[in-house]
């Protein structure tokens, strides 16, 4: 049994195969250290496998140079639109990460296994529970068909417009503070008033020795609080997962 390829058909699953690799490099959920290093590469193979007859129809020559400069191009192409998918998905963590800081837990950071850098406890928590939430909301279906989708419109012999790419990031960027506030707002209002509270009785009866009762009183407001925004949360992620779609579509016309 002999398995014959037409000429365009391997350009096409070298491209296609290049521009997902870049992608699952840093979009969530594929970009973490937790997911074996052989997944990404065989997931790149799949999906470009599936995406290889409707790709094929663009290819550019079967040249050297071009098919080095259409792997270079597939390749940032990949990674930029992976870049804003993951800045868009880093409301959730930059939102752990106010939560650390206004609730008295910034104090105790630790050495992420994952990222292989140094992250605070909510803010990594945060990161864990939105990235099982992309899985378990099968929001990566909806993730992962956005970006597919790029290959009708963005073809392999076409370029990226940085001129777009750069329209979409500052308002992804301008998103990600906003969302990121929106999902801690509330619980650091409650921590501020909390402040103000334990101050104004630490002038009125000083000899309570406030300070040491803060503590204690600012981390259980503070577990109580995130256990109940728990609850919003599959509804945030939801939106940031059609927000992405959004940013790659917009960026790729």
């Amino acid at each position: 049994m002999r398995l014959e390829f037409s000429e365009a058909t391997l350009i096409a699953l070298l491209l296609c195969t290049a521009r997902i690799f870049a992608w699952t490099m840093v979009s969530p959920p594929f970009a973490t250290s937790g997911l074996p290093k052989a997944i990404k590469p065989v997931l790149s193979v799949g999906l470009a496998l599936a995406m290889t007859p409707t790709a094929a129809t663009h290819v550019p020559a079967a040249d050297v140079a071009a098919l080095a400069d259409s792997v270079f191009t597939n390749v940032v192409i990949g990674a930029a639109l992976g870049f804003g998918t993951r800045l868009i998905f880093a409301a959730v963590e930059a939102a752990g990460s106010l939560i650390d800081l206004f609730g008295g837990f910034s104090l105790s950071f630790a050495l992420d296994p994952l990222s292989q850098n140094n992250t605070s406890v909510f803010g990594r928590f945060y990161a864990l529970l939105a990235t099982t939430l992309i899985f378990a909301s099968q929001a990566h279906l909806l993730i992962v068909a956005g970006f597919l989708r790029t290959f009708q419109t963005l073809p392999l012999d076409g370029a990226l417009s940085f001129s777009a790419l750069s329209k979409n990031l500052l308002p992804s960027v301008t998103s990600m503070f906003i969302a990121a506030l929106q999902i801690a707002g509330p619980l650091i209002v409650v921590l501020f008033i909390a402040d103000i509270a334990m101050g104004l009785l630490n002038r009125i009866a000083p000899q309570l020795n406030v300070f040491s009762l803060s503590f204690p009183l600012k981390i259980l407001l503070t577990l109580g609080l995130v256990g109940f925004g728990f609850t919003l949360l599959p509804r945030t992620v939801d939106g940031l997962a059609s927000q992405s779609v959004q940013f790659i579509s917009e960026v790729t016309g």
